[in-house]
């Protein structure tokens, strides 16, 4: 004879009018019926990393991010409780993947036009909002193939202390460069100004060329120095 299973969370038990056991417990709460009848429950859960928190202080605090939020699947008392522990400043709950994508569009839609909006996620439902996000960025090591591709940046080791980091390295590259591109028009403006004055020779023209080339090179080499970071 066969038989009907449902599966679902708390909302989907309150549809059909079946009570159901309240969970207190941390983690993604599936619900089971079988024809109607429940027959107990399923609790999904993540545990928590090592870094996680260390990560996000520095986020808040080396990458000057004003504000962290939690999207999540969970029920709220079990987000809340998580969200506090590792000092996230606003956390959203019970959402269903498209809620996800709703709430980014929420978020992105009532930040600042100069401020971006990143997101970070390792599952198939987060790949919609991963490619949503100003910039998405995926745990590679156990995140799933459809939150890679979608994803701007692939964090391999799971580490979220390494988001930090990577913002870190970015900044000093773009400050290299910004230097670089500084120092060559000022040198070669230089030159020119002499040279409309007669002042200037040929040594200190292939110096606006090539010497300065090598000197953007060399300072180049200053961004493989990310011990200091």
């Amino acid at each position: 004879m066969e038989k009907k299973y449902t599966c679902g969370n708390q909302k989907l038990m309150e549809e059909l009018e079946i009570t159901y056991d309240d969970v207190e417990l941390e983690g993604t709460v599936v619900h089971v019926v079988i024809d109607k009848v429940y027959a107990g429950n399923i609790v999904i859960s993540d545990e928590i990393k090592e870094d996680t928190k260390k990560g996000i202080e520095d986020l808040q605090k080396e990458c000057n991010i004003k504000e962290t939020i939690m999207l999540t699947g969970d029920r709220k008392n079990i987000a809340e409780k998580i969200g506090k522990n590792i000092n996230i400043n606003k956390v959203y709950s019970e959402l269903l993947p498209n809620d996800k994508v709703e709430k980014i569009e929420e978020i992105i839609k009532g930040k600042n036009k100069n401020k971006k909006v990143i997101f970070v996620g390792d599952g198939v439902n987060d790949a919609p909002v991963l490619a949503r996000a100003d910039i998405g960025i995926a745990m590679g090591a156990l995140g799933s193939d459809a939150a890679i591709e979608a994803a701007d940046i692939v964090i391999m080791t799971d580490e979220i202390s390494k988001i930090a980091k990577a913002i870190k390295i970015s900044k000093k590259t773009l400050k290299i460069a910004h230097e670089n591109i500084a120092f060559a028009i000022l040198v070669k403006i230089l030159v020119l100004v002499l040279s409309a004055f007669g002042i200037s020779n040929m040594w200190q023209a292939v110096f606006a060329d090539v010497g300065v080339t090598v000197i953007a090179v060399l300072n180049s080499f200053r961004a493989l120095d990310i011990k200091n970071i």
